[in-house]
Parts: C-alpha cells; sequence; structure tokens
C-alpha cells in the first residue's frame, strides 16, 4: 500500500492552479480560455506529478496510465462537440435559428416584455446549445428594446441571462452540458432529464418574478422586434417548415437515439434545409468577403464548399446588417477546438490527481464530512461555487468538481446522475455572477451591463444552486445505484 499524500499537500496544486489562472486572467481577461487557462492546467498537473514522483516515490508509469485513462474517457464528448459545432453552423445558415427568433417575437410585449425575454433566450439556448451566442446576438437585441421600453438594463440583462443559462443547461447540444455529464459518467439524455427536476421549477420561479415586474412597469417607448425581425426576414426566408428539423431533432431525443447519432442527423438535415431554403446563405459562406447583394445563383461548386464551411468553419454573412452579422457569425467545429483543447488538459490534471492519490486524500476528506445525500449534495454545489470563484472558469470548474467527487459518490452507492445534476445547478449556472469569471467578464462586456448590476436580478442562476440543495433535503427522486442496491440486499 503506498502512502498517501496528506489533505494539505494534496492542496497544492490547487493553490498553484489558482494563482497562476489569476495571473493569466488579469493579463488575458477573456481570452484566457483561448490558451492560457490551458497552461495553467498543465503546470498545475506538473507540479502535481513532481510532487508525486519525489516525496512519494511514484512512478512516472502510473501517472500517464491515469492521464491516458482520463483522455479515453471524454473521448465520445469531443466528438459530441465537434458535432455541437457543425450543428451551430448548419442550424444557422439553414435559417432554423432564425426562424426561431422571429416567431418567438411575436411573442414580446411590453406588458410581458421581461417574461418573455426570457423565455425567447430559453428557446434560442436551447436550440444553438450556447449561451454566449444567444446572449452575444438576440441579448444585445433585446437589451436595445428594453432600453426603449424604459426597462432598467440589470432587470433586462438578468432575464436575459436567467433564460440563456436555462436554455444552456438543458440542451444535449450545449459544450457544458455534455462535460458535466461525461465527466460524471452520465448518459447525456439521462442527465438532461434528472436536471429538469431542479431546472423547471426555478426557471418557474424565475419567469413569474419577471412577468410581475413587466405588469408593474409604466409601458414607455416602441418596440423594435418588428425591424429586427424584418432585417432577418430579408437575408432568409423564414417559413414554419423550417421547424420540422427541430421537431424531427426531437423525436429522435425521445426514442432515446444516441447522442451522437441524434446530433449527425440534426446537422445533416439542416445542411440539406439550407440547401433548399436558402441558396443565398449557403452561397454567402461559398463567398466570404463578397456582399450578400451579388448573389445571383447557387452552383454545383459553391453548395458544396458552402455547406462543408457550414460544418467546419465561418459562418460570417455580409448582409449589411451589424446585429444580423453577428447573429449569422459562427465557427462551427473549429469553434469547438479551444473547448476540446481545455478538456485535454483539465483530464490530464485529473488523471495526475488521480494518480498521484492527492484525489483519494480529498474524497476521503469529503466523506468524512458528507453523510447522507444533503450534505452530499450541499457540498458538492459549495465546492462548484467555489471554484468558480477561484478559477475564474466554469469548464474547470465543472471538471474539477465532477473529479474531486465521482468517486465519493459511487462509494455512497449515489447514482452518478446525481453528481452531474449537482455540478451543473452549481458550476455551470452561478460563473456569470462572479465578475473576474471569464462568463461572468465576457457577458457583462457583451451586454454593457456590469456584473454587480444584473446580479440581483439572475433569478434562475440564484435559485437552481438553492433548489438542488432543497430537492436533496426533501429526498425526491434522489436514488442508489444499482450496485448499492445489490448490496443492501445481500
Amino acid at each position: 500500500m503506498r502512502r498517501l499524500p496528506s489533505w494539505q499537500v494534496s492542496l497544492i496544486p490547487f493553490v498553484v492552479l489558482t494563482l497562476s489562472l489569476v495571473v493569466i486572467i488579469k493579463i488575458f481577461g477573456p481570452d484566457a480560455l483561448s490558451g492560457g487557462s490551458q497552461v495553467c492546467l498543465l503546470l498545475a498537473s506538473a507540479v502535481t506529478a513532481a510532487i508525486s514522483m519525489f516525496a512519494y516515490k511514484n512512478s512516472w508509469e502510473i501517472l500517464e496510465f491515469c492521464i491516458l485513462d482520463n483522455i479515453r474517457s471524454v473521448g465520445t464528448a469531443i466528438l459530441i462537440l465537434l458535432l455541437i459545432g457543425a450543428i451551430a453552423g448548419t442550424w444557422m445558415v439553414s435559417g432554423i435559428v432564425p426562424a426561431m427568433i422571429c416567431y418567438g417575437m411575436q411573442v414580446i410585449y411590453p406588458a410581458i416584455f421581461l417574461a418573455a425575454a426570457c423565455a425567447i433566450c430559453a428557446l434560442v439556448s436551447l436550440m444553438t446549445g450556447s449561451s454566449w451566442t444567444t446572449i452575444a446576438t438576440i441579448g444585445v437585441a433585446l437589451i436595445g428594446i428594453g432600453v426603449a421600453l424604459g426597462f432598467e438594463p440589470g432587470w433586462t440583462a438578468g432575464a436575459i441571462v436567467s433564460g440563456a443559462y436555462f436554455g444552456d443547461k438543458v440542451s444535449p447540444l450545449s459544450d457544458t452540458t455534455v462535460l458535466a455529464s461525461s465527466s460524471s459518467g452520465t448518459p447525456l439524455f439521462t442527465h438532461i432529464r434528472y436536471m429538469m427536476i431542479t431546472t423547471i421549477p426555478s426557471l418557474t420561479i424565475a419567469m413569474v418574478i419577471f412577468l410581475v415586474a413587466s405588469l408593474m412597469h409604466k409601458q414607455v417607448g416602441a418596440s423594435q422586434t418588428a425591424e429586427f425581425a424584418g432585417a432577418l426576414k430579408s437575408v432568409f426566408n423564414i417559413t414554419p417548415w423550417l421547424l420540422i428539423v427541430p421537431a424531427l431533432t426531437g423525436v429522435l431525443i425521445v426514442k432515446k437515439v444516441p447522442a451522437v447519432l441524434t446530433l449527425f442527423c440534426a446537422a445533416v438535415m439542416a445542411a440539406v434545409t439550407g440547401l433548399v431554403a436558402q441558396p443565398q446563405a449557403v452561397w454567402a459562406v461559398a463567398n466570404p468577403g463578397l456582399p450578400f447583394t451579388d448573389f445571383s445563383g447557387l452552383s454545383f461548386w459553391d453548395a458544396c464548399k458552402g455547406i462543408t464551411v457550414t460544418f467546419y468553419g465561418s459562418t460570417a454573412i455580409q448582409t449589411g446588417n451589424e446585429a444580423i452579422d453577428a447573429l449569422i457569425s459562427t465557427r462551427g467545429m473549429t469553434g469547438m477546438l479551444n473547448t476540446i483543447f481545455l478538456i485535454v488538459c483539465s483530464v490530464t490534471f485529473g488523471g495526475v490527481l488521480a494518480g498521484s492519490g492527492m484525489l483519494k486524500s480529498l474524497t476521503e476528506l469529503f466523506a468524512r464530512l458528507a453523510h447522507r445525500a444533503f450534505t452530499l449534495v450541499g457540498a458538492t454545489v459549495g465546492t462548484g461555487l467555489v471554484c468558480n470563484i477561484v478559477t475564474g472558469d466554469q469548464y474547470i470548474s465543472i471538471l474539477l468538481t465532477s473529479s474531486l467527487y465521482k468517486k465519493l459518490y459511487e462509494r455512497k452507492g449515489y447514482e452518478n446522475r446525481l453528481l452531474s445534476r449537482s455540478v451543473e445547478d452549481s458550476a455551470t449556472v452561478t460563473s456569470v455572477l462572479i465578475p473576474w469569471n471569464s462568463c461572468g467578464m465576457t457577458q457583462a462586456t457583451v451586454l454593457k451591463v456590469p456584473t454587480l448590476e444584473y446580479l440581483p436580478y439572475s433569478f434562475f442562476n440564484i435559485l437552481s444552486p438553492f433548489m438542488s440543495v432543497l430537492v436533496a433535503a426533501v429526498g425526491y427522486r434522489i436514488f442508489r445505484s444499482k450496485k448499492a442496491k445489490a448490496e443492501e440486499v445481500d
């Protein structure tokens, strides 16, 4: 039996990671995810390996085996992330997402503006799988509409953030959702269905608050939604037939078709739809730099090039409208490479922690403190929040929290989906509420509303961690694993 590092020694890599991230985020700001954060993870991994090999005489072969085993475990997640990038491009260029926005905007009235803004962002984020894209596009438009109607920017931004992060959490296209499910060993759609137990009540409460606030608001100004919808219709052929693709995707999800096959089919269906319904958009993607108005027909070669680019590359189109250009612009599979880079570095860090015995040492510390589902979930939620505060990044927080508690949940006999939900209810949704976190900095910059100004009104994000702990305290649908049930019978 090898000697385990003490929990105090096991915290050294986290201290190194935290301090290096503080420096990197100070230097690079929101661009830290482009490589700086990954370097910090590799540095922390190197420190962990050095302590393990020189102070505790562990061999490099053990550490390397654990690293490779961790990387192997996220192989499917990496493939899913690439397919998510493909869907981001194909669903945009085919007009599916613009159609969802146009039809969603028809429900915006001043008396229900905040609730409608939350609902529209939730829907767009659900369909795109990205809270960042939703906030940077339709969110920016809604901020302008809110100002015209006389709503405080903090209220509008809070509604936008609440809706965007709800959609992000329950979307099978979301990288954070995939990350939380894969890092905890939970099937993607099992994870999403289980999250509904906490996310639906949290969103319902938030929507009620937004609706009451809208009804109490004195209506001033005129809505800009017709203008924005008109700009979309000038670029895309908006028709209800476009909604067939998301409907069929929903059928595949309900039928529990594997996530990889579902996402692949969704991307292919959208690509075909784009050729039929939006030839002008496909042509524009195939001819970057040319004005959108130059379109005179789609040749075979332009069709092949345009569809291929929507899968892997930039879908930027010059329409002459900055808001529409920002909405349409996606990066396809290429846009997922930084996230994949981060995942590989994070699981490397997790692998070294496991191989060195430091992860086990910390897990045993938590095991002594957590005795019931309530305390275990509470500790998980608290750790996710603390990781967001000290690391400044939601991806790292998701991976670290999952790594710290995965073995403990198994030892305590709880299903992995309880862990994945607890991680999402904390690490994912609270990241945007922290001013120095990459999410908080980005959204404050995009919306031009300081983080601390929209924080009090981001009701879904605030309620989610409390709802997770409350459901665990009540014991509603907290299941024991099959292994634990078998042991109890024996």
